[in-house]
């Protein structure tokens, strides 16, 4: 396996550089392959471009017969980008920029955070990421894809799960708020669409500080436009911290051949104390 960095979000020093990289204003997508962007020197370029692989149109595979496959049958993981900020690294459906609609709550949280460097982050005490910010956290993911459900695995965020079931369930009336919500998904043609609620308020939706309540909504579209490419579309809806619903859009690497290496998230960090901002 080639190399991998791995950066620890359990230390001071890499939430001092997220503050550092999310203050300096850096808009657009992270780097590309082979060029050195906050997370350090990147993977070397991959196989151009093919056309997105498929399941094989069999009734074994359920709901998922013949849509992109999403890389379970094939070895290899997806390479998910390093986003600090979602409204400065992010694009909107359309390609423009994100527009945030902070109500009074969101601004105030955010400022907050803004200001002290990002030290309470949950995600600096091991918590898990969350929903969508597993998918913007710097550690690699694979997705299997099964006939009433699909499984994402994630390397870093506490080495998590998240599930996604397809067998046509509603979503639960009064859910038990846990960190990665409860998803259901189905399919609009080759987008698979993920409904996720029943989120607790103990993560923040990126490094930046934009954050949420009990109350968030996530609705996911996730698309595989080609072989090396998976297209993630997050609408954020909380009317807790939001004025109205907001969309952003990344976008996951292909990286063939690859393995999930373990990762353990040190507790009980004592260096986040020292950033306290102004």
């Amino acid at each position: 396996m080639t190399h991998r960095i791995i950066a620890s979000f359990a230390t001071a020093a890499f939430v001092a550089a997220l503050s550092v990289v999310a203050a300096s204003g850096q808009e657009g997508p992270p780097p590309g392959p082979g060029a050195v962007g906050p997370g350090g020197p990147r993977r070397p370029p991959g196989p151009p471009p093919g056309p997105a692989p498929r399941l094989p149109d069999n009734p074994f595979y359920g709901v998922n017969a013949g849509k992109p496959d999403f890389g379970g049958l094939a070895k290899g993981m997806w390479r998910v980008p390093y986003i600090i900020d979602m409204q400065k690294q992010g694009r909107s459906p359309d390609g423009g920029p994100v527009v945030v609609p902070f109500n009074a709550l969101g601004k105030k949280f955010f400022d907050q955070a803004t200001e002290t460097h990002s030290k309470d982050d949950p995600e600096g005490f091991c918590l898990p990421p969350g929903v969508p910010r597993m998918m913007y956290t710097p550690y690699p993911t694979e997705i299997f894809q099964m006939p009433d459900r699909i499984l994402f695995i994630y390397e870093g965020g506490a080495h998590v799960w998240r599930i996604i079931w397809m067998d046509g369930r509603q979503q639960p009336k009064d859910p038990n708020p846990n960190y990665l919500g409860y998803s259901v998904g189905h399919w609009e043609g080759d987008t698979l669409v993920v409904d996720t609620v029943g989120m607790n308020d103990r993560t923040w939706l990126d490094a930046a500080g934009h954050g949420h309540g009990e109350k968030l909504h996530v609705t996911e579209k996730f698309t595989r436009p080609d072989s090396n490419t998976l297209r993630l579309e997050a609408t954020i809806d909380d009317p807790d911290y939001y004025t109205k619903p907001w969309t952003v859009v990344t976008t996951s690497t292909w990286q063939p051949n690859q393995e999930l290496m373990e990762y353990i998230c040190q507790e009980n960090n004592k260096d986040l104390q020292h950033l306290v901002g102004k």
